[in-house]
């Protein structure tokens, strides 16, 4: 079954290709999973040529069937291996490249050295950063995919009214959830292109494990079960009066949606609810902002001015070294997409772009509020996909 229509890859495709004549690169060869489903519709083990003029050709060790059923390219070939492929594309009609675009950003250096075995009168660029770049403006039918996702997302948080209870474990709790999101579609695996982020569904804890930071790039970590994977739930208990921070990635056909949501059994210190409320307004100020041609540098000072001035400077994103220097990010396939609202990243903000906003008040030894929910950006600022109330849910 085609999941992603012909039409829809050709003009990814067609964008791409201006890239490469603007660099006067002959072609790219694409590999990383990610980027294979964006421009082909399947991620079966591949290598898909594409030439600057022509048509891409997918070249598949495994599985070439499946490949066939679930891609709209036109040119889908058999290779048996990687190092074939010089001589697939003189078989097929294509010149060989002399100037070769690869993801360098993610690229393993052994399959590079093999790649230079192969082509070895090639020059080779990275056209990682061209990659990322189309990617982060979603089309329509990525909008489609991504507010399906959302509503992955509002059924597994209501979910949370049901199961929350006292003296029940992050674990457990975040074990039920998940139960719920994957009933409703959610594909479990996250992917990320940054090296060595991971992440299980997202981060499920309350009270003073969820300001225990961690070695991920998220404002919270949480100690998880042990070295082996020290983020996210663990198991300790939900206790009463602990802010419960339910920061979860709902996923559907492959495109990811980004949410926090804070829930408290019985009630919550007004210290932390008021902190809840500054993060809301910090949030609404973010996505009024965040217009075509704002940056992400701007974005962010933004945020910690606002943050400022509501007396959490101290707090917000982090704590002492443990401070966080963005308050969102771009989201798509991957969870960490162009654009970063970020220090120091000056890409400008285009209509189109999804971004997650996540300002996050975090009191070591207390715990985490805050709020994440996932945007589009458009010639208005900011409108949002995910859906459900952002206030404080207390059971």
């Amino acid at each position: 079954m085609v999941y992603t229509p012909k039409e829809e890859l050709d003009n990814r495709i067609k964008k791409f290709q201006s890239y490469l004549i603007a660099k006067e690169l002959d072609g790219a060869l694409i590999i990383q999973n990610a980027d294979l489903f964006y421009f082909a519709g399947t991620i079966q083990q591949s290598h898909l040529y594409i030439p600057s003029k022509g048509l891409p050709i997918l070249m598949t060790r495994r599985s070439f069937f499946r490949a066939c059923v679930e891609s709209a390219l036109d040119c889908i070939v058999p290779l048996e291996s990687w190092r074939d492929i010089p001589g697939f594309l003189q078989a097929n009609g294509y010149d060989l490249p002399k100037r070769l675009g690869l993801e360098m950003d993610v690229l393993p250096i052994n399959l590079f050295l093999g790649f230079r075995e192969i082509f070895p009168d090639v020059e080779f660029f990275d056209v990682s950063f061209a990659i990322r770049h189309i990617r982060a403006v979603k089309s329509k039918f990525e909008l489609a995919a991504l507010r399906r996702a959302a509503k992955i997302g509002e059924r597994t948080m209501q979910a949370m009214h049901e199961l929350l209870n006292e003296s029940i474990t992050e674990v457990e709790l975040a074990g039920k959830l998940e139960a719920v999101a994957r009933a409703a579609g959610h594909q479990g695996f996250v992917r990320f292109r940054l090296w060595n982020n991971e992440l299980f569904y997202g981060h499920l804890m309350a009270g003073k494990c969820a300001a225990l930071t961690s070695y991920v790039q998220s404002p919270t970590g949480g100690s998880g079960l042990s070295p082996g994977f020290p983020q996210g739930p663990s198991l300790c208990k939900i206790r009463r009066g602990k802010p419960v921070l339910f920061d979860y990635v709902f996923i559907s056909d492959g495109y990811i949606v980004d949410q926090t949501r804070i829930f408290a059994v019985g009630h919550l210190p007004n210290k932390l609810l008021q902190a809840h409320q500054a993060t809301l307004e910090i949030q609404n100020t973010i996505a009024e902002a965040a217009k075509p041609g704002t940056t992400g540098d701007e974005i962010y000072h933004l945020a910690i001015k606002l943050a400022k001035e509501l007396g959490y400077a101290d707090n917000f994103l982090g704590f002492e070294k443990n401070r966080i220097t963005f308050v969102g990010h771009g989201v798509g396939l991957e969870l960490d997409e162009y654009p970063f609202l970020a220090k120091g990243q000056n890409m400008l903000l285009e209509a189109g772009m999804i971004i997650a906003i996540e300002p996050k008040v975090i009191f070591p030894n207390v715990g985490t509020v805050g709020i994440e929910n996932t945007f589009v950006v458009t010639e208005h600022g900011a409108k949002r996909i995910t859906l459900g109330s952002d206030e404080v849910a207390i059971l």
